[in-house]
């Protein structure tokens, strides 16, 4: 899972959120969020409220790519790692993500 929670439900209860609050997260049924959550969610995940936002414009959009909406416009990179990740043999991800944590590791201690 994200950030490494296994257990969201849990995660939130022992954070301070309500149990109803941390089902509907656990469930995506989050239909409001006010700013208060918003606040503790990001910085019980080291976040910003834009990795909770996606932006997807219409095909008819006047926004232009300088436009701060298209901060939280999802990358094709996105997508295309994920596609790439579901295609690794299981045998393979051991390995991958060796690799990315050392890749973090290094950019944590400011060799990366």
């Amino acid at each position: 899972m994200a950030r490494g929670i296994t257990k969201p439900f849990a995660y939130l209860t022992k954070a301070g959120f309500s149990d109803q609050f941390a089902s509907k997260v656990k469930n995506n049924r989050i239909r409001n969020l006010g700013l208060k959550e918003m606040e503790k969610l990001c910085t019980i995940l080291h976040c910003t409220p834009n990795d909770f936002f996606e932006w997807i414009p219409d095909s008819n959009s006047p926004v232009d790519k300088n436009h701060p909406l298209s901060a939280i416009r999802r990358s094709d990179k996105v997508v295309d790692l994920t596609k790439m990740l579901n295609s690794v043999p299981l045998g393979d991800l051991d390995e991958i993500e060796e690799l990315i944590a050392e890749k973090l590791k290094a950019k944590n201690s400011g060799k990366g």
